[in-house]
C-alpha cells in the first residue's frame, strides 16, 4: 500500500499530453444538448459516472474531452492505467474493465445548466444501464449531483451504504477543472481508494 502511495504522488507531477486542437465556436454550438454514446460493455470492473457531456466532449464525440479535466491524469496517478490515456482512448480503457457514462444525456457548457430534476429522472436510466450491463462497481465523480439525485444530502467521498442494482456505489468528488475544492494530488488519492477496492474484486468467472 505504502509503494502504491509513493506511485501515486510521483505521477501526480508527471508532464501534460500533448495539446488537442480545439472545436471551433460552430462545433460547439451545434453540439449543444447533443448526447454522447456511453462507453460501456458486459461485466465492468466499473462504470464512471459523470453528470453529463460538456460541450467539448459532444462535438469530438469522447467523454470527459476538455483537455483542462482532470480525470484522465487523475486514473493514470491513482493507477487506473498504465499511461495517461487521452479521451480517444475509450476502447483501451473498456479493454481494462472501465466503463464511462452520464446521469444525463444532453450536452450543455457547463453542468450548472442540468436542474435537480434532470439529475433526479437521470438515475432509473442509470440503474436500467446497471442491471444490464453488471458492473461491479458503479463510481459517480459527481458529489453535488449525486447528493440531489439520489436524495443523500450527506454522502461523503467513498464507498456508500446503498447499492445500485446489484452494484457497489463510490461517490468521488468532480474531476472538471472548475472544481477548486479538490486540487489534483487529493483527487489522486481519493481515486486512489476506489482503485484500491477495483484491484481486490475477485475476477470474473470465466
Amino acid at each position: 500500500m505504502a509503494a502504491a502511495c509513493q506511485a501515486r504522488r510521483r505521477c501526480v507531477a508527471m508532464p501534460a499530453a500533448s495539446p488537442r486542437s480545439r472545436p471551433s465556436r460552430a462545433q460547439l454550438a451545434a453540439a449543444q444538448h447533443r448526447k454522447l454514446p456511453d462507453l460501456i460493455r458486459l461485466g465492468l470492473r466499473c462504470l464512471f459516472v459523470g453528470i453529463n457531456p460538456g460541450l467539448w466532449s459532444a462535438a469530438s464525440g469522447h467523454h470527459f474531452g476538455n483537455p483542462a479535466n482532470r480525470l484522465w491524469p487523475t486514473l493514470h496517478a491513482a493507477g487506473f492505467t498504465s499511461r495517461r490515456f487521452l479521451p480517444s482512448d475509450g476502447d483501451e480503457l473498456l479493454e481494462l474493465g472501465f466503463g464511462i457514462t452520464n446521469l444525463v444525456g444532453r450536452a450543455t457548457a457547463t453542468a450548472a445548466e442540468i436542474n435537480p430534476a434532470e439529475l433526479r429522472a437521470g438515475v432509473p436510466a442509470l440503474r436500467r444501464r446497471v442491471r444490464r450491463y453488471r458492473p461491479a462497481i458503479v463510481a459517480v465523480l459527481a458529489m453535488t449531483a449525486y447528493r440531489v439525485a439520489f436524495d443523500r444530502p450527506k454522502a461523503v467521498p467513498g464507498e456508500q451504504d446503498e447499492t445500485l442494482a446489484g452494484a457497489r456505489v463510490w461517490l468521488l468528488p468532480n474531476p472538471s477543472g472548475l472544481n477548486a475544492h479538490y486540487q489534483l494530488p487529493e483527487l489522486v488519492r481519493l481515486y486512489g481508494q476506489l482503485h484500491d477496492a477495483v484491484d481486490a474484486l475477485e475476477p470474473p468467472d470465466g
